[in-house]
């Protein structure tokens, strides 16, 4: 079977929603180049030679994927351009939105992807395994076993791995969290394991919502977490100790109109997804509706922001 690679061209903000338009169109995974990351590789001296040249435009960053080369390729690219202009209406930075594809022979790439992802021990005790790898648990470490499927989130990325040392300070035994645009479940997994009394995981994206619910069932965490499709919180009841929203900085200030009414006095909220340039818009806007700046905490070139209600005791 002969395959299309279709390449877009967005910044760094708006790779995971490109990834999930790839999903959304079929796509089993999706292979992101980033030149920035590269070059932390280069310079990390993890690699006993190579011959390599650092990226001099760091700016643009490429979310490849493969869609069968048939007769439904053409609606799929034509389905693509409009969402990537939907997309450059309602994200400030995403990027060219330069649409390419190239045909390639015949592979498995929804097995290929996963010689990149293996086990990773993410926060002080969080550790994420994927499915198909074996791990033995350290006294005291929780483990999270995952697929991400066509859902984002492996916990390698710098804004997950951002949320997951917070939570493993941030989550009591027995609090309410809500994850809104919960991806692949990592996060709430996690927030169950470490105590969470009910975790309400939520996506726009029905393709995620299953692939979290299959995750969960899997980590056996399906009696604390919930999984539904909404948009932001317009899909949940009740309210919460905790609220994640790794998402983007400009669905995070919309979010804002919306906690209100789902937050307990003195709840916090963990936000990332949050590109370095974007930190102060997203600071703001906590402020602007009342909550206080708890945390700040950076690694690359994302940020997760932790916020707490301006009415605790």
């Amino acid at each position: 079977m002969k395959w299309a690679e279709v390449s877009v061209a967005t910044s760094h903000e708006a790779t995971e929603l490109v990834a999930g338009i790839f999903q959304d169109l079929g796509a089993a995974g999706v292979v992101i180049e980033d030149p920035a990351l590269l070059n932390d590789y280069i310079r990390s001296g993890l690699w006993d030679y190579t011959d390599l040249k650092e990226a001099e435009e760091t700016e643009v960053v490429t979310v490849k994927a493969y869609l069968p080369l048939d007769a439904g390729l053409e609606g799929k690219l034509a389905s693509l351009a409009v969402r990537m202009e939907d997309l450059a209406r309602r994200c400030t930075d995403a990027g060219p939105g330069e649409i390419s594809w190239l045909e390639v022979q015949d592979e498995d790439w929804s097995e290929t992807w996963k010689e990149f992802f293996h086990t990773e021990k993410v926060g002080a005790y969080t550790v994420i395994k994927p499915t198909w790898e074996t791990y033995e648990a350290k006294p005291g470490e929780i483990v999270v076993e995952l697929d991400p499927g066509a859902a984002f989130g492996t916990g390698q990325h710098a804004t997950t791995a951002l949320c997951i040392r917070e939570l493993e300070r941030l989550v009591k035994p027995g609090m309410t969290v809500f994850d809104v645009g919960t991806g692949s479940g990592v996060l709430s997994i996690v927030a169950a394991k470490l105590g969470a009394g009910r975790v309400c995981a939520v996506d726009f994206d029905p393709v995620a919502v299953r692939v979290a619910g299959e995750n969960v069932r899997q980590n056996g965490a399906e009696t604390v977490v919930t999984t539904r499709q909404s948009d932001l919180l317009q899909n949940v009841e009740g309210k919460a100790d905790l609220l994640i929203a790794n998402i983007i900085a400009d669905i995070i200030v919309r979010l804002f109109s919306e906690v209100e009414e789902h937050l307990e006095p003195g709840a916090k909220m963990l936000l990332s997804g949050i590109i370095e340039d974007r930190v102060d818009d997203v600071v703001e806007a906590a402020c602007a509706h009342g909550f206080c700046i708890e945390k700040i905490e950076r690694e690359k070139d994302w940020a997760a922001i932790v916020v707490r209600r301006g009415d605790a005791q």
